[in-house]
């Protein structure tokens, strides 16, 4: 397995190893804690994720998989594998277990005919609660490894779940997974409610991890809202990708049209709209979504295959790109989560 063979591993034989004799605490017949020391916060947890001072580690990145990284022999993060291909090449490094923590409910009949089993604890930006702690520290603890951990991108919610086996499964301090987090994987100091879980949250013992009943779920549904982001921004990361290629449809992707996936945004956004969670929002939030539907409309327009797009449509496009860009980072500033 390459895996063992890397220069990370060298590294981090030096890290001085976690003490194993744990200390387990009750507290009123609820569930015993691990004593794992929390990191003595002297500002944001994001800045504690310097304390820790790494060599520099690129990411490993390929067509199937990108923002990869070789925790350990145990633990590799990275982003989504979507393909035959990424799901392959993870079972070529061995991976046993692929828990996902994103919204998007995982390719898990695709995983099993590579002999891997697919667990799904989707987590949000704000931090990681309780009960998704106990069901990944149940993971980690519990299924085979190696485990491939992911979100979409892999840069920020896979980053942090990572960090949780790398405490619980690896023994690494705090200090150490933070810094990875940060100095390596790249996650957003934005997001200081992931970096604050793995600075400083109790953590499920081993005996509240076995006491606990869950039967790792492969695929969590989603639905209104929270279905309709993770749907937006596969349509909006598509659109990307069309646009980097000058709105031509790539020959080895024939299945994405620059003006369907334009269309396609402004359907799940107006679709939206109609939904109960979303009208019992406040109207500043559903404007945000009802400002990118003409905008998605026009550019489904500027792109369309019906004629040749030239210098003047592409920067026409390029325009209704930032301005639902925009709109969608000015929302996720103020509402997200």
């Amino acid at each position: 397995m390459p895996i063992i063979n890397t220069p990370l591993f060298s590294m981090r034989t030096a890290q001085p190893p976690l003490l194993l004799a744990l200390l387990l605490v009750a507290c009123q017949g609820q569930r015993a804690l691990d004593a794992i020391p929390v990191v003595e916060l002297q500002g944001t947890a994001y800045e504690a994720a310097a304390l820790v001072s790494l060599e520099d580690q690129p990411a490993w990145d390929h067509e199937d998989l990108q923002n990869v990284f070789f925790l350990s022999s145990q633990i590799i993060s990275g982003g989504e594998p979507e393909s035959e291909e990424a799901f392959e090449r993870l079972a070529e490094w061995g991976i046993k277990t692929i828990l996902s923590v994103d919204g998007k409910a995982p390719l898990a009949e695709v995983a099993e005919r590579f002999g891997m089993r697919y667990v799904h604890v989707p987590i949000q930006y704000k931090g990681i609660t309780e009960g998704e702690l106990l069901r990944m520290t149940k993971t980690f603890r519990e299924l085979p490894g190696p485990f491939y951990v992911h979100c979409f991108h892999g840069k920020h919610r896979g980053p942090a779940a990572a960090a949780v086996g790398r405490i619980v499964l690896d023994h690494v301090p705090r200090e150490q997974a933070l810094a990875e987090m940060r100095q390596w994987m790249g996650t957003s100091p934005a997001y200081e409610g992931l970096y604050a879980t793995i600075a400083s949250c109790s953590l499920p013992s081993m005996n509240a991890s076995s006491a606990y009943q869950w039967d790792f779920t492969p695929a969590v549904g989603t639905s209104g809202m929270k279905e309709a982001m993770v749907m937006a921004t596969r349509a909006l990361e598509n659109l990307k990708s069309l646009e980097g290629n000058a709105w031509a449809v790539d020959p080895t992707h024939p299945d994405l049209v620059p003006e369907q996936e334009a269309l396609r945004l402004a359907e799940i956004f107006r679709r939206s709209l109609g939904g109960h969670d979303l009208r019992a929002r406040p109207a500043s939030f559903r404007a945000s979504f009802e400002g990118i539907i003409p905008a998605a409309e026009e550019l489904a327009a500027r792109v369309s295959q019906a004629r040749q797009v030239d210098k003047q449509g592409i920067e026409q496009a390029a325009a209704l790109m930032t301005r639902i860009e925009g709109s969608c980072n000015s929302c996720h500033k103020q509402w997200r989560d």
